[in-house]
């Protein structure tokens, strides 16, 4: 059974909390969304990040696409879907993980830097291919594994990317772009936070 197709949404930009602790999660996840980022992923190696999900899945719309990051076990998987977390990301591709996720009907966004890896992904259902790290595969690697892939597969940049990037990797056949420290770190206010969404979002419309 193939995994939730990966929903529209008005900008393909995901939104990586890592280290987001849970007492600001609202306010950061609500100040990124109002910018029009549309998917928050808070990564499971940030502080009780189950916490962070269920408090940001309860704050946001539900047309917002909320979940986790760095999902590396079943076990995991189902403490995600039992928080609310519907987005499933993970920096590998792993079978156990991937037919989980998918029994749950989670998006999924599994982790891959090879063919066959992309390839496998592809077989197990995944709704979208997270390239990772993008900046050490660069737009040359991703647009030649492109080229072997099923035309429909959504393609995302993950890892070293930031707005300046978007349309040479888009050029490269990316749909989705996954944004971390160039979104958010620990310690930055939710004023800076809002400010350089609102940048991106800017950045993603100049190229629509």
């Amino acid at each position: 059974m193939p995994s939730r197709e990966f929903p529209f949404l008005k900008r393909g930009l995901v939104a990586i909390l890592r280290g987001l602790r849970p007492d600001e999660a609202v306010a950061m996840a609500e100040a990124i969304y109002e910018a029009g980022i549309e998917a928050i992923e808070v990564p499971l190696n940030s502080p009780e990040p189950l916490l962070s999900i269920e408090r940001i899945r309860k704050a946001l719309p539900q047309t917002a696409l909320v979940g986790a990051g760095t999902v590396l076990t079943p076990e995991a998987v189902d403490e995600v879907f039992n928080a609310g977390g519907e987005l499933m990301v993970s920096p590998n591709i792993d079978p156990a993980v991937m037919s989980r996720a998918t029994s749950r009907g989670m998006v999924t966004m599994p982790g891959v830097f090879s063919p066959t890896e992309a390839l496998l992904a592809v077989r197990l259902g995944a709704s979208a291919l997270k390239f990772f790290p993008a900046n050490v595969l660069g737009t040359a690697g991703i647009s030649g594994i492109r080229a072997v892939l099923p035309a429909e597969t959504k393609i995302g940049a993950v890892g070293g990317v930031a707005e300046h990037d978007f349309a040479a990797y888009r050029a490269a056949g990316a749909q989705l772009f996954g944004l971390g420290s160039s979104l958010f770190k620990p310690g930055i206010s939710v004023d800076e936070v809002a400010r350089r969404s609102r940048s991106v979002v800017a950045a993603w419309d100049a190229l629509s």
